[in-house]
């Protein structure tokens, strides 16, 4: 910009020279100065012309934790070669760095790149648009082009694998038989039909088959096993957190190109919103019919299924749902809970105080509804109540309960519960105790996923 006014003052000089002294050499000198100014526009003007810029990126969904790869092409279709043009991306995707200054861009040429980009929060984020900048060699002018189009991008939330979390088994088996036909094979066969084209060999009901002269196929049933409900308390007061912010990533020597570690925010929102994800991919995977429910903005819930395409949809609402609850977790829990059925197992994950919510899921366990909670330590994460009664009333009523602190190894965490009960008893219980150094410090270090 100071260079831009300075060599207009330099042509606004040469013009009143020329015209307060008529010399022929002054009007060259005008001459010469308008000459470069309007070549340099051109220049600027022209640098932008003819270039075709090509985005690729494949998948548009990501998870927290893995990179995001995207592929550029810009290409020179003018007969004139480009001095450099700035590729500048305007995504909001948080440490989404794209921009590149391709120089000496010659005639019908090409310039290919590729991207990475570490997803670090989960969310909806919009790639693009992509604006291309150039200029003349002077630096005196400067021209913007944005190239049309956008690329929306879901980052689902991180999962962690918990191999060790398991329950008491009277909390989990049992059931009752569901006569509901499923595409998935399972051991409950409910009858037979006619083979149509796609079906696999191990559908074919062979004994039906000798006997009929045609090939007949099995038909199946959902195995007789407990649903498991994941509730996500997202009450706006019950949650606590510390200042964060995404700073850039760089792999430390010894760690391949790929390999990433993670650390979660310092909330009790992202880490309730991890470990449901992880959750429920933990019980999809043991090939459980998973539910999930919960109070944001709006009433979310997704009725038990099983399979990928279920884990798929609980991780698109787990990307962007946020603690903008108002309905007290004990009324939820009352309301909800007279709809689950029975043998179904209840999966409480919340960074909730209050101990009434505790007497709730105690009552929902004379319906047969099993109850397990997930405390977060809130005063851990930042300012907050304490957590101490609400685990006491876990453990006097010997519902099994798992408490999360900041910085804790979610799979580690999940695998240690501090009280184990049975169905209808009060025991036993292990006592808790706390760490050195856990008690409300908001100075340890975060998750490491």
């Amino acid at each position: 910009m100071k260079r831009s006014w300075g060599i207009f003052f330099l042509w606004l000089a040469a013009l009143l020279f020329a015209l307060n002294t008529g010399r022929d050499l002054a009007f060259d000198l005008l001459y010469f100065v308008t000459g470069v100014i309007l070549l340099a526009l051109w220049w600027a003007w022209a640098n932008l012309r003819g270039l075709q810029l090509r985005r690729v990126t494949r998948p548009q969904r990501s998870q927290v934790g893995r990179y995001l790869e995207e592929s550029l092409e810009l290409t020179n279709n003018s007969r004139w070669p480009k001095l450099w043009v700035e590729v500048l991306d305007q995504s909001d995707l948080p440490g989404h760095q794209i921009s590149r200054v391709v120089n000496s861009l010659g005639q019908r040429a090409t310039s290919r790149w590729q991207a990475r980009t570490l997803c670090r929060l989960r969310g909806r984020f919009t790639l693009g648009p992509l604006a291309l900048t150039s200029g003349d060699p002077l630096g005196l002018f400067r021209f913007t082009r944005k190239a049309p189009g956008t690329l929306a991008l879901v980052v689902v939330p991180a999962t962690v694998a918990i191999p060790q979390f398991s329950p008491p088994s009277g909390y989990l088996a049992g059931g009752e038989l569901i006569h509901r036909r499923t595409p998935y094979i399972t051991t409950s066969v409910s009858t037979v039909r006619d083979y149509v084209p796609g079906d696999s060999f191990n559908r074919i009901h062979w004994k039906s088959t000798a006997r009929t002269g045609r090939l007949i196929s099995k038909e199946f049933e959902l195995d007789p096993l407990a649903d498991v409900w994941i509730f996500l308390d997202m009450h706006e007061g019950a949650q606590a957190e510390s200042p964060w912010t995404v700073q850039p990533w760089e792999p430390m020597g010894w760690m391949r190109p790929h390999e990433a570690r993670l650390d979660l925010p310092p909330s009790t929102t992202e880490y309730g919103v991890t470990i449901a994800a992880s959750l429920a991919q933990h019980f999809i995977r043991l090939d459980r019919a998973v539910g999930f429910l919960s109070y944001a903005g709006q009433r979310e819930v997704v009725q038990p299924d099983r399979g990928e395409r279920q884990l798929d949809r609980l991780l698109d609402i787990l990307a962007v749902i946020q603690p903008e609850g108002h309905i007290p977790l004990p009324h939820i829990l009352a309301t909800e809970g007279a709809r689950l059925g029975r043998h179904s197992t209840l999966i409480v994950v919340t960074s909730s105080s209050d101990p009434a919510w505790v007497q709730t899921l105690r009552g929902l366990r004379a319906r047969g509804v099993h109850g397990i909670a997930i405390l977060l330590a809130a005063r851990t994460f930042g300012p907050a109540a304490d957590w101490s009664e609400a685990l006491g009333e876990l453990q006097i009523g010997g519902l099994p309960a798992y408490l999360v602190r900041r910085g804790d190894d979610l799979s580690s965490a999940l695998a240690r519960p501090v009280s184990l009960g049975g169905p209808g008893s009060g025991g036993p219980t292990r006592p808790y105790s706390a760490r050195p150094g856990s008690n409300g410090n908001p100075g340890q270090t975060n998750a490491a996923i």
